[in-house]
């Protein structure tokens, strides 16, 4: 049987790989539980210092698994989305919470719940064929994980508002002016490779910074002033005490690369 999700370690950086290609890397509860379960793992995994999230053949994710709900919707009356609460949820929040750097390789199509996945990356890249298609209300649904979170903060409220009841698609040139792609490769067959080099870059720096980085920003992004400087002095005093901080001052007072290790 074909795994659904493929991880593969290299060093310090693991790619997780929606691997369902012959259905666009629809979502599926197998699929669903096996990036929801990994993350998991991947949370306390202290080799694992930078995450690349990649879809298998040439797409990204179509979102939902369509044809699975239709058959969950006939059997589950009760609670025929309890998918969001199950999983998707746990995934986005996992994602947005990870204290290390993750980068989404975005080839091809990100819909619905696709697309949500990529934009709780911290960094997407994308290639030519990229593109985002936000297609809940095409099927009669408003958005879920994570979107209503994420998409107003990279694209503004207003835009975001379009994106969601048009359900227009966003080609990849749009995609990279609107702030959906970080940055946008010449050829498809690049972005994985991109995507990996910048993970392992990362990697290599440091990650408890990054961690630290990514909850300040969830904070003040929400917060107030005074939130936010609550959230500097504690990111400052967690960081300040690591070995890394401590080696990279002593190097660059030396005149010396820094080596960061993740502690």
């Amino acid at each position: 049987m074909t795994e659904p999700l493929l991880v593969d370690r290299t060093d310090a950086v693991v790619t997780l790989t929606l691997n369902r290609p012959k259905a666009m890397n629809a979502l599926d509860v197998a699929l669903k539980e096996a990036l929801r379960d990994a993350l998991a793992e991947l949370e306390t995994d202290r080799s694992c210092r930078a995450v690349v999230l990649a879809g298998a053949g040439g797409s990204f994710s179509a979102g939902q698994d369509l044809r699975e709900h239709v058959s969950t919707l006939e059997t589950s009356a009760s609670d025929p989305l309890g998918t969001v609460r199950a999983h998707y949820n746990p995934i986005a929040a996992r994602l947005a919470n990870l204290p290390k750097p993750v980068i989404a390789a975005v080839r091809g199509m990100a819909a619905g719940a696709g697309a949500s996945l990529a934009f709780l990356a911290d960094i997407r890249i994308g290639g030519p064929t990229t593109s985002f298609l936000m297609a809940f209300a095409k099927v009669g649904l408003a958005a879920d994980t994570g979107a209503s979170w994420t998409l107003p903060r990279l694209v503004g409220h207003a835009k975001a508002v379009e994106l969601l009841m048009l359900a227009e698609p966003v080609r990849a040139e749009e995609a990279c002016r609107l702030g959906l792609l970080n940055r946008l490769m010449d050829d498809d067959e690049q972005v994985l490779p991109a995507a990996q080099e910048l993970a392992a870059r990362l990697a290599a720096g440091p990650t408890i910074a990054y961690g630290a980085i990514k909850r300040q920003l969830s904070i003040a992004d929400a917060g107030t002033l005074a939130d936010a400087l609550a959230a500097e002095a504690q990111a400052q005093a967690i960081c300040g005490a690591t070995a890394d901080h401590r080696a990279a001052t002593l190097a660059f007072v030396g005149k010396q690369k820094p080596v960061f290790e993740g502690r």
